[in-house]
């Protein structure tokens, strides 16, 4: 066993608030439970959820670390009773209920992967929770088939640079929306046929002359609000919508004649609650579909800016101005 220090660095939530109220406390080294193994942390990536935790509208679901960050990568240096598939010394990369923005943090051994050839911990870092999450509603919730067209709504984000490299390295047809020009040609270079700026263009009517008037197969959907009822507008007969957040508002008023008509499905889910089971099962879908595409180059890690982990609240302001193209990783 590697000997490992009782206390370690984390960013704590001082109070709900602001950036500013991330700092850097001492808290226990963790003690991997049966099934999981502890990982000192490299890298750790940054997400909305974080955001909306610090500011107390996302409650730790329970048993989870009250430290933010769902994601990260780093050296396994422990393991808990029942594991056999890691060993100390490996490197992995895992999806986690909280805990990733410190030195070590426990992870469900499930929920890890290795990290793929030729990646630095820091690109690493940036996969789980986008790629979870993507392949969970685009893929399984919204099963987006084979020769199938994808609308992605906020292309230019974390959950957006994923979905729309995943989703076109499988074949498929990809749009977007962003906010800019700048975003808009950020996500043709990752893939997507056509990207939409929401901001000067209706998506609707940009979707509709695309597609011949036949319309998308799935969206994915991070705005809500009003977007929602738009958004059946633009499915072709049978098509899907998952949606995962609802930044633009949770209330929406939605024409029900046009679900039954065209057999149309909303959907949405939240990955955090979900069990070990759940998350393990796609993250070997992951490894089985997605790890070999980015060992391949095809799906790459798209960050905009590092931040040292003692830096958090400048990575949480970067966040939430929106100014970023991709994802937003604290250092170790």
């Amino acid at each position: 066993m590697m000997t490992l220090p009782k206390t370690m660095r984390a960013v704590e939530i001082t109070q709900p608030g602001k950036p500013e109220v991330l700092k850097i406390g001492t808290r226990p080294v963790p003690q991997p439970k049966a099934g999981e193994v502890l990982i000192r942390v490299a890298a750790a990536g940054v997400n909305r959820p974080d955001v909306m935790q610090r500011t107390g509208h996302y409650p730790v679901p329970p048993g989870a670390s009250d430290i933010p960050g769902l994601e990260l990568a780093g050296e396994i240096v422990a393991t808990g009773e029942g594991v056999k598939e890691w060993r100390l010394g490996d490197t992995a990369t895992a999806l986690v209920q909280g805990g990733g923005y410190a030195e070590y943090c426990s992870a469900p051994a499930p929920q890890c992967l290795p990290i793929p050839k030729g990646m630095t911990p820091a690109e690493a870092a940036s996969l789980p929770e986008t790629f979870f999450s993507v392949w969970s509603n685009v893929f399984d919730r919204a099963g987006l088939k084979p020769g199938e067209s994808l609308l992605v709504q906020g292309g230019s984000s974390g959950i957006g640079v994923a979905a729309i490299q995943m989703a076109k390295a499988l074949g498929h047809t990809v749009f977007a929306t962003a906010g800019s020009a700048e975003k808009c040609a950020a996500c043709v270079k990752l893939g997507a046929t056509r990207a939409i700026n929401y901001r000067t263009e209706d998506f609707v009517a940009v979707l509709k002359e695309v597609t011949g008037g036949k319309g998308v197969n799935v969206i994915l959907d991070m705005v809500g609000g009003e977007y929602v009822d738009r958004e059946l507008k633009c499915l072709a007969d049978d098509g899907r919508i998952a949606v995962i957040a609802f930044l633009g508002g949770a209330q929406a008023t939605i024409n029900l004649s046009e679900i039954l008509r065209r057999r149309l499905t909303l959907s949405g889910s939240g990955l955090r609650p979900r069990s070990v089971e759940f998350k393990g099962a796609i993250a070997k879908k992951l490894r089985e579909w997605i790890w070999p595409l980015v060992e391949a180059g095809k799906i790459k890690a798209i960050i905009h800016k590092t931040f040292p982990l003692e830096q958090a609240a400048k990575a949480h302001e970067l966040m939430e101005s929106g100014a970023h193209i991709g994802k937003i990783v604290l250092t170790v």
